[in-house]
Parts: C-alpha cells; sequence; structure tokens
C-alpha cells in the first residue's frame, strides 16, 4: 500500500544547481512497494520511494527558471527509485534523479551556426553525381547488333 509524506523535517535544500536550491518542504514524497521478483521482503515493504515537485506553485523558482522548467518538462516533475532494499537508498537515488532531470531542463541549448559545406565535400558530393549520372547512361544505352 502506498503511502504518502511531506517532507518538511530537514532544513537542507536540494541542489539543482549553483543558483538553485529547492527547499525539501516543497517535495511531495509517495512510498509503496517495489514490482519485480524479491519474495516477501519486495511484496511487503514499501522501499520504492517516489518524488514529486510542483514547478507552477514553487516559490524558490524564477520567472525564466519556471517558464523554461514548465516547457520542458511541464507542470509537475516526477522521480522515483525503486532498485534498492533500502528506503533511505532509494530516497537519496530519487532525489538525485530530480535535481538531474531539473538541471537538465535548466540547461540552455545552444543556437545552431549554421555552416557552409567545405571544398572537400563540394568535390565530393559532384564526384558522386558525376558516377550516378554514368550509371544510369550506361543502363539506358542499347546494344544495336552485337
Amino acid at each position: 500500500m502506498a503511502r504518502e509524506e511531506d517532507e518538511g523535517d530537514r532544513s537542507t535544500a536540494l541542489r539543482v544547481t549553483r543558483g538553485l536550491a529547492i527547499p525539501r518542504d516543497e517535495l511531495v514524497w509517495r512510498f509503496g512497494t517495489s514490482g519485480g521478483p524479491g519474495g516477501q521482503h519486495a511484496n511487503k515493504t514499501a522501499t520504492r520511494a517516489e518524488v514529486r515537485f510542483d514547478v507552477e506553485s514553487s516559490p524558490s523558482l524564477g520567472p525564466r527558471q519556471r517558464a523554461r522548467l514548465l516547457a520542458r518538462l511541464g507542470p509537475t516533475v516526477r522521480a522515483s527509485a525503486g532498485e534498492s532494499r533500502s528506503q533511505l537508498r532509494n530516497r537519496e537515488v530519487a532525489m538525485l534523479r530530480l535535481a538531474q532531470r531539473l538541471a537538465e531542463a535548466l540547461r540552455p541549448v545552444a543556437p545552431r551556426v549554421p555552416t557552409s559545406p567545405s571544398a572537400a565535400s563540394r568535390a565530393r558530393r559532384l564526384e558522386d553525381k558525376r558516377r550516378r549520372s554514368v550509371r544510369k547512361r550506361e543502363r539506358s544505352r542499347r546494344d544495336d547488333g552485337e
């Protein structure tokens, strides 16, 4: 059975980038049983951890950060982990995954700089065109009497 919990008792924040740290009371935790094999332990204990972050209502985000996260990830961001038998370890992994997703989405995309083809690539293209032309011309020739 899954249970939900607000993690507000710790004073440390989730460090995403140098300019962004999210207080832990903005993160919502949910725990459940891990899927897959594992016998009684996996079926009975709530070791799988899912952390949820509400981008729309977060006071720790600036307007540009909020706009970029909404455009790339949507109004809520989730990360989960259930690989370990320890709930504490799964919490740490889920927090790390959330921080990585947020940092990746906040990273600005470098604009594409158009380049012109090099002299060698133009020469290769023209040579390929000549070869193709010769091949097609030879296909279309008919033998006159041989």
